[in-house]
């Protein structure tokens, strides 16, 4: 059994983090003081997507959800720097857009060949001891650790390109029209929900003119589809990106007039611009007696409308030519079908806060103690090794210069209370006490 078409999945991005810079110190024969000479961590690899025109659908997604880049080296002596974590790049098909989990917000809306963004930023390398060189503190012990590297939750969701999409009620017939049209073979079958995923097909309009349009059936859909009812609503996305819309109607079926209003209810409750796309309605199975009756006083109804409509029967062949003359007549050149259905896609740019150096203390949400948020200063924490006692003390001088520590003393912070700064807690001891 071949396996379900995915379109919509979560994954966890990890970047590299960053390498620590080494605290060493140049020891060489005849050179009784080198001095430091500790080298700078490599930058750790950071997490990219990238279109990949041989991606159809997020496959590659259904048993991995968590990706991790791989870490920067550390530094090393003789001021050698750490390697470079390597970038990773996971391939995502045409028509995927990224949505950050927490915020909801859209990071990119990938949809042209080779397009890429980054989801995940790798840490920076930490600087080695020999940086931090004076000349009153000429054999400083203290180097910075790497960063961390960005995670967040990622989700991936797929609005397949194509050139033309079919839509209509279960059982109209699409899946055995999408085979007469093209070399695709869905499952097909007399009854309805047969088809429970998209089916992708190249069209040969019969036309020597190289245009070879891409049609997307979409899984049928019923009354109350854009509200969530049934098997189509998760596929309503499908048919946003295509250039033009085939209306598939079962022309045997009760009151097909009816089923063509239900169809184009859902496709404007989901979004009225699909009704504002090219629409060919295509009554089908005129094979059948109940569809030959129906087509007249159906046809009648749809030259009221101003609805383009014409009659087929996809199980017999019978009109197929002029469907693929009418199709091509409503699709651009070979120049325009080269080119996305929808504009080359977006990648959101979010610049950094204007302030970086700006900070804020608030009581701790979670406990007692004080929560300290800022950009630069909380890269200054997780970059500090408060093991260290000349860096703990170098990141306590920190808090003093940036007014952090009269900020937190006005707040009123107490020996023993905990800071929280970023992912880093202290215990708060003032300053004067480390003197």
């Amino acid at each position: 059994m071949p396996p379900m078409f995915l379109d919509d999945v979560r994954i966890h991005v990890r970047a590299g983090a960053g390498g620590d810079g080494a605290s060493t110190m140049r020891r060489e024969a005849h050179v009784p003081r080198g001095g430091p000479d500790g080298g700078d961590g490599g930058r750790g690899g950071s997490i990219y997507l990238k279109v990949d025109a041989g991606q159809t659908a997020l496959h590659d997604f259904r048993y991995r959800h968590h990706f991790t880049a791989t870490p920067g080296g550390n530094g090393e002596n003789k001021k050698m720097h750490g390697k470079a974590g390597a970038d990773l790049y996971l391939a995502v098909p045409p028509g995927t857009a990224v949505i950050d989990v927490e915020s909801g917000a859209l990071i990119a809306d990938l949809v042209a060949v080779g397009q890429v963004v980054m989801v995940a930023r790798g840490g920076r390398g930490g600087l080695g001891n020999v940086h931090f060189a004076t000349s009153t503190h000429q054999a400083p012990k203290h180097a910075q650790r790497g960063e961390p590297g960005e995670a967040r939750d990622v989700k991936l969701e797929l609005r397949l390109i194509a050139d033309v999409g079919l839509v209509g009620l279960p059982n109209a017939g699409k899946s055995t029209l999408l085979a007469a049209l093209t070399a695709a073979r869905p499952k097909i079958a007399s009854y309805p929900f047969t088809t429970l995923e998209p089916n992708l097909g190249v069209m040969d309009l019969g036309i020597e003119d190289g245009r070879r349009p891409t049609i997307a059936d979409v899984p049928g859909l019923i009354e109350g589809a854009s509200s969530g009812a049934g098997l189509g609503h998760a596929f309503l996305r499908h048919v946003e990106r295509t250039r033009i819309l085939l209306h598939i109607v079962d022309g045997s079926s009760r009151d097909p007039k009816w089923d063509h209003g239900v169809i184009r209810d859902e496709l404007e409750a989901h979004d009225p611009a699909l009704l504002e796309k090219p629409i060919l309605t295509v009554f089908n199975k005129m094979d059948l007696e109940a569809a030959r009756e129906a087509w007249p006083a159906f046809e009648a109804a749809m030259r009221k409308a101003g609805i383009p409509a014409l009659a087929i029967s996809a199980d017999a062949g019978e009109g197929l030519d002029e469907l693929r003359t009418a199709v091509g007549g409503m699709l651009p050149d070979v120049a325009g079908l080269a080119e996305p259905p929808d504009p080359a896609g977006v990648v959101v740019h979010r610049l950094e806060a204007s302030d970086p150096d700006g900070f804020v203390v608030e009581p701790d949400q979670e406990g007692d103690g004080y929560r300290v948020r800022g950009k630069r200063i909380e890269r200054f924490a997780v970059q500090t090794n408060f093991d260290n006692e000349e860096s703990a003390n170098r990141f306590q001088r920190e808090l003093q210069k940036s007014g952090i520590e009269a900020a937190l003393k006005k707040a009123g912070v107490r020996p023993g209370d905990t800071v929280k700064i970023g992912p880093v807690e202290l215990e708060w001891e003032p300053l004067e006490d480390l003197r």
